[in-house]
């Protein structure tokens, strides 16, 4: 792979798309390329005045938004490495993180900073308020006054106005450290993954020779997965800001309904979204029309008209303008995509960690196979540490431009994730066919073991039960040889249907046995929990699944 500095392609990209939208706040403020670069100017002479060197970490925390964005590529471009942290955390941890990190500078929003204290962050020079850029904290007096100045500052380095011709911004290398992304996974404990310019670079790349080649300077992105996570930060901001694309963010939590509104207004060319959006379309929208038809659908004839008929309905309301729709991040329910394909529904499902940012495999959506999450992506390799990977289980193992660098200052971590023969452990499970499609079975973490030595994957289980009426959401555990489903259930649809939770609860319990006939033997469920409110999430929405462990 021949490696081009990030930075040069955003300054190049900024230059020649000046007079084209950039980043927008769904039903708000609209920024175009030119404002985008006037804002990381003044930042980058707020850095500069208050002695931020390069590789200094700048740390962001705040809820999607077009500053969001500036706040980002401005630590970039200007040679400091930006520490997104989601802003769904604890107080506790930001504080952690934002000290793990060693970061100077935080940009926060007023939401988050409500539950902060300046106290319990010695390292930071600045804490700027996000939606102004107003400093809500400065150690010394002296980086009052910068902040003060900013203006005048500002007028004296570009005394003849802003132009395109003032970008200059750092030029990166391949190796050297882009930023630091703290994991937000199932198992608990945050690491900082070491993204390097390289592996920003490959997946931008990727994005533009094989994933969204269609894209180009103009078109319009709906941005709903959270900014401070990998998968969006790469697809739905930094290759479309290569682009010159124009990005909407959706800065309130995403429900269906305002997701299919914003796609009506706003036509997105290309859709990234985890499976549970989709999941909670089809649930909400399309399985109680094809509960009531379903001889309709066992028709031939009228199985083919209904079939398209649903298709144009499902495009209409994903904005109907997109290539495909990309879901990453968890996994897609079997029924769910089983439906999606049959009725030639565009998407695909890929496979991607934030130690690879983020992508690993792929396949556009008329080449990939059911229940699959493609091929390995360019620049990538990956194989299966199993003695037969067709049928046998084994550990996913990855290699390429999109590894990270390692844990930020965890080295037992960093060595634990590699193989002697130096291949990134991803602690997926998985098998892969001839053709190189890679199917996963579920985390090794999580992998139980049956009574006569099986390898249970609770994953499978739980998709299985999550097709049941009234099922939100469950969780299979193990507790003393056995196996439990925590299941939340949809007590406000129970409640419309003029159930009690007595009634709901004895209903789902009396679906056991159906449960069980769709899964194996060494694999039954013997009971059912209820949960009284939904699971604690991930910003992914995939299940926090160490609290929930017997």
């Amino acid at each position: 792979m021949e490696f081009k500095s990030v930075n040069k392609l955003l300054q190049k990209s900024f230059q020649e798309n000046w007079d084209l939208p950039a980043l927008s706040n769904y039903q708000g403020v609209t920024l175009f390329y030119r404002d985008v670069a006037r804002r990381i100017a003044k930042l980058h002479i707020c850095f500069e005045q208050s002695g931020l060197q390069r590789g200094d970490k700048v740390a962001i925390c705040s809820r999607n938004q077009a500053n969001w964005a500036v706040s980002f590529m401005a630590a970039m471009t200007y040679g400091a490495v930006p520490v997104p942290i989601l802003h769904e955390f604890k107080p506790g941890n930001i504080h952690y993180l934002v000290n793990h990190s060693e970061a100077k500078v935080l940009f926060v929003d007023d939401v988050i900073w409500e539950g902060l204290s300046a106290e319990e962050m010695p390292g930071l020079h600045v804490i700027v308020q996000i939606n102004t850029f107003k400093f809500l904290y400065a150690k010394t007096d002296e980086y009052w006054q910068i902040r003060e100045h900013l203006n005048e500052s500002f007028g004296k380095r570009y005394p003849n106005n802003f132009e395109v011709e003032d970008l200059d911004y750092y030029e990166d290398s391949a190796d050297e450290l882009a930023l630091i992304n703290y994991t937000s996974g199932t198992s608990g404990f945050s690491k900082g993954v070491m993204i390097p310019y390289r592996a920003l670079y490959s997946n931008a790349s990727f994005a533009r020779d094989y994933a969204e080649p269609q894209i180009k300077k103009g078109d319009d992105i709906v941005a709903m997965l959270p900014s401070a996570h990998m998968y969006g930060m790469m697809f739905e901001l930094l290759f479309e800001m290569m682009a010159g694309c124009h990005v909407h963010f959706l800065n309130r939590v995403p429900s269906p309904k305002i997701i299919v509104k914003a796609f009506s207004e706003i036509h997105p060319c290309v859709i990234v979204a985890v499976p549970l959006i989709i999941e909670k379309i089809y649930k909400s929208k399309l399985k109680p029309i094809l509960d009531k038809n379903k001889i309709l659908f066992k028709l031939p004839l009228l199985d083919k008209v209904l079939q398209k008929k649903v298709r144009n309905e499902l495009v209409a309301s994903f904005g109907g303008n997109f290539e495909e729709v990309i879901l990453g991040g968890a996994a897609f329910n079997p029924e769910v995509e089983a439906f999606f394909h049959k009725v030639n529904f565009p998407f695909t499902v890929g496979y991607g960690m934030t130690e690879c940012a983020p992508i690993i495999a792929y396949a556009h959506w008329n080449k990939t196979k059911l229940t699959s999450c493609g091929q390995a992506a360019p620049n990538m390799e990956i194989r299966i540490d199993s003695e037969d990977p067709k049928n046998v289980p084994g550990e996913v193992q990855v290699r390429g431009a999109n590894v990270f660098l390692g844990y930020y200052k965890n080295q037992d971590a960093t060595a634990a994730s590699f193989t002697e023969d130096g291949w990134f452990k991803t602690g997926d499970m998985g098998v892969m066919d001839e053709d190189g499609y890679l199917y996963l079975k579920g985390r090794s973490k999580c992998m139980i073991l049956g009574p006569s030595g099986q390898n249970i994957y609770p994953e499978e289980l739980e998709a299985v039960i999550n097709n049941v009426s009234y099922v939100v959401d469950s969780l299979v555990v193990e507790e003393s040889g056995s196996l439990i489903a925590l299941i939340y259930p949809d007590y406000h649809q129970a409640e419309i249907d003029g159930m009690t939770t007595e009634e709901l609860q004895k209903r789902l319990i009396a679906g056991l046995p159906e449960i069980n006939k769709a899964i194996p033997n060494y694999a039954q469920i013997r009971r059912i929990e209820f949960m009284p409110e939904d699971f604690e999430r991930t910003p992914k929405r995939s299940i926090k699944r160490y609290l929930y462990q017997r």
